[in-house]
């Protein structure tokens, strides 16, 4: 639904004053969304389970792209942030299915 069909399905539904949100990537072109993500750990999670996917369910994108700074790059960063290869294991280790995107992590190094 676009945003005004919600709002109205919203308050049909018994919700008063729906509070308007919604989820911006970093860039979209040709159905493929790209993320660069350089956060905390939640952030990539946050961008991998649930924004590509959201965008990927409605129809806006067919590949999820998230680039993240290497092991050797992050060490060089503040603490806390996401790196690459611990991504790329925390993706395989839930499965095929999860999230169900086509995704591509790509990492970058100094």
């Amino acid at each position: 639904m676009t945003a005004k069909e919600q709002r109205e399905f919203l308050i049909e539904n018994g919700e008063k004053e729906p509070i308007y949100s919604y989820n911006q990537t970093d860039f979209v072109k040709d159905k493929i969304a790209v993320e660069v993500q350089f956060g905390k750990y939640a952030f990539v999670a946050f961008d991998l389970f649930v924004k590509h996917m959201l965008f990927y369910s409605g129809g806006v994108i067919n590949l999820g792209i998230e680039i993240l700074p290497t092991k050797k790059m992050q060490a060089q960063m503040s603490s806390g942030v996401a790196y690459y290869e611990g991504e790329v294991y925390n993706v395989m280790r839930q499965g095929r299915n999860s999230p169900p995107v086509p995704l591509l992590v790509l990492g970058i190094e100094p």
